[in-house]
């Protein structure tokens, strides 16, 4: 089967998405011959499901040859983008189903129940990397994507929300090896 191409979404309250390991994991899936999305969505501060989902059908047309990476706000947006399509797979980074903040129920996200056994049915693979010291998501909330979702679950210790890490080898090994 062919390398899929990787789609980056980052997280709200983003300027740009080149942010902490970023630029180095495209620049590294670049040179082993990944097809690669990293750019910064429309409404980056809100990130809003309306405009996130549509920029991802219509100007990135994901579909069943892709690979959605997403990163905290941006593997919910993942997550609810694998509710209706057909993706390859989605690597979630700090994902979660719900938190107590202004922006995130603003979002429109968290406004209808998740539809789990659509997310798992619409793609092959699904990853999730946590912390097990994330400073803003609590540890069920990862629990409750990996059960929800079958997903293989890779906890990276100390890794916080991987704000600081300026790599990320793990999650490169794993895009490596699931679909190199």
């Amino acid at each position: 089967m062919a390398r899929p191409r990787i789609i980056y979404i980052h997280g709200n309250r983003t300027m740009h998405w080149a942010t902490a390991w970023t630029p180095w994991l495209r620049d590294e899936l670049r040179n082993l011959g990944f097809a690669t999305e990293f750019q910064t969505f429309p409404d980056s501060i809100a990130a809003r499901r309306e405009y996130w989902l549509a920029f991802l059908r219509d100007h990135l047309r994901a579909g069943p040859d892709d690979v959605l990476l997403g990163w905290s706000s941006g593997a919910v947006a993942a997550i609810r983008y694998a509710e209706r399509e057909k993706i390859r797979g989605s690597v979630l980074v700090c994902p979660y189903t719900g938190l107590d903040d202004e922006l995130e129920r603003g979002s429109g996200y968290f406004d209808e129940p998740w539809d789990w056994p659509a997310v798992r049915s619409n793609q092959e693979d699904v990853a999730v990397f946590h912390s097990d010291r994330d400073p803003f998501i609590p540890q069920g909330q990862f629990e409750t994507v990996v059960e929800a979702l079958d997903a293989v679950a890779f906890e990276i210790p100390g890794g916080g929300h991987f704000l600081h890490q300026r790599e990320f080898p793990e999650l490169l090994e794993y895009l490596r090896l699931t679909y190199g």
